[in-house]
């Protein structure tokens, strides 16, 4: 990566980072935080069976900083898969107090392997694949949204 992707990749990191503190939670982002900075994620929330079940298949393209957000009543055991889904994604497995259990990084396009994400799941973030790496997203990372009760970080 060159010098002037790298000074462009971070400049638009801090201009995320300095807007998540400050920004009340809307329903169509999510705000992520850890020892890494913080960061924003346009998101479309699927919360139904059937609009889980969906999730990004057949999806061509996903914005650098847009992803889906998979909300479940309540914490279980989740497995995702990659059957009809067409772009590399990372998956980030988050319990019902919004910390970040588990990161799947680059989920193979197509792939029928179930990728579980761990028990006590509530949240799972689909993002684009390598971003969670890029950011330093992790076990320990903190995100909200407003469908988060409880949350370790709460909406304001």
């Amino acid at each position: 990566m060159g010098i002037c992707s790298r000074a462009l990749i971070l400049s638009l990191l801090l201009c995320l980072m300095a807007g998540a503190g400050h920004a009340g939670c809307k329903f169509d982002r999510v705000d992520l935080r850890g020892t890494w900075g913080q960061a924003q994620f346009k998101v479309d929330v699927v919360d139904t069976p059937a609009t889980r079940a969906k999730g990004l298949m057949f999806v061509e393209s996903l914005p650098r900083f847009s992803g889906m957000l998979f909300v479940y009543d309540s914490e279980q055991t989740v497995g995702f898969w990659m059957k009809n889904t067409l772009i590399a994604l990372d998956m980030i497995f988050v319990d019902g107090q919004g910390i970040v259990q588990k990161v799947h990084s680059r989920a193979k396009p197509k792939d029928k392997t179930t990728i579980f994400g761990g028990q006590n799941i509530q949240y799972v973030l689909e993002i684009n694949a390598g971003m969670s790496n890029l950011l330093g997203i992790g076990p320990g990372t903190q995100m909200r949204h407003p469908s988060m009760i409880g949350s370790v970080w709460p909406c304001m």
